[in-house]
């Protein structure tokens, strides 16, 4: 079993030779102040709240990485600049080139979180009406690597995002020939049984293999799905994640995609 590491925010100079390139360049001062603080300091501030699940302004100064609102105002940017979506489409590159994305088939499921304050994406929770909630739909390969990830309100069905989570999956090159976005077979539970998107995921070239609705269980997709629920738990390790506390829906989805980098980043660090 590999050796944990006591201080997972302390960001490694492989992952940070492959985020610094995607950075925007920052806009010169107007006005003369405070020194800025380095990019990479602030993005270990941001990946200490991901795993300390810690308010913002409760960022400890003694680290050096600034304060919480200089970090926030840094995640917002970088979200809104795509940095994670290249990030991930540069891991997910780096794993097709060594063949260790798994084409052969596709998982998809949802989880919902309690959302500690109303915003967009957030909707009344299915379990308890009183209190708002949100959903983190996955889908993933063969292995458990995320392809990509959404966020929607906690009333949303898990099926209203089959067909745009299959479309938001990047185009992966690192082979000789055409890039590749689609699986051969997607796997789903009972919660997609709908023949109006069967015939439309056929329709893209996909075969369907999902679960019916009123027939015993044991259909034997657990011996595949497994593997989206396993990545679930990993995205619900980031203690930021497992509770949305953002108002702000781009804000969450920035710690989405960038908890998702940071799960493929690993894999290919044991794998490639």
């Amino acid at each position: 079993m590999a050796k944990r590491n006591p201080r997972p925010w302390i960001l490694s100079d492989e992952l940070w030779s492959l985020i610094e390139p995607l950075l925007p360049v920052p806009t010169p001062k107007l006005v003369a102040g405070r020194p800025r603080i380095p990019d990479r300091q602030a993005l270990c501030g941001i990946l200490f709240v991901l795993h300390a699940g810690i308010q913002w302004e409760y960022l400890p100064q003694e680290l050096g990485f600034g304060s919480g609102m200089t970090c926030w105002r840094r995640l917002a940017t970088w979200n809104e600049a795509g940095v994670w979506d290249q990030l991930h489409l540069v891991l997910l590159k780096k794993r097709r080139s060594a063949k260790q994305l798994d084409w052969s088939r596709a998982v998809i499921d949802a989880s919902h979180v309690r959302a500690a304050r109303r915003g967009p994406k957030g909707g009344l929770s299915p379990v308890d009406r009183a209190r708002p909630g949100s959903k983190h739909h996955l889908i993933v390969d063969g292995q458990g690597i995320p392809l990509a990830v959404s966020l929607t309100g906690g009333n949303r069905n898990d099926v209203t995002q089959l067909l745009p989570l299959l479309a938001k999956v990047p185009s992966v090159a690192g082979l000789v020939g055409r890039p590749r976005r689609r699986p051969d077979t997607l796997l789903a539970d009972r919660g997609y049984d709908h023949d109006k998107y069967r015939r439309l995921v056929w329709a893209q070239g996909v075969k369907p293999v999902i679960a019916r609705r009123g027939v015993p269980h044991g259909s034997g997709l657990g011996v595949h799905r497994w593997v989206v629920e396993r990545t679930i738990a990993w995205l619900h390790g980031f203690r930021r994640l497992r509770v949305r506390w953002e108002r702000r829906d781009d804000i969450h989805e920035a710690f989405l995609g960038l908890a998702t980098c940071l799960i493929t980043h690993r894999h290919v660090q044991r794998f490639c």
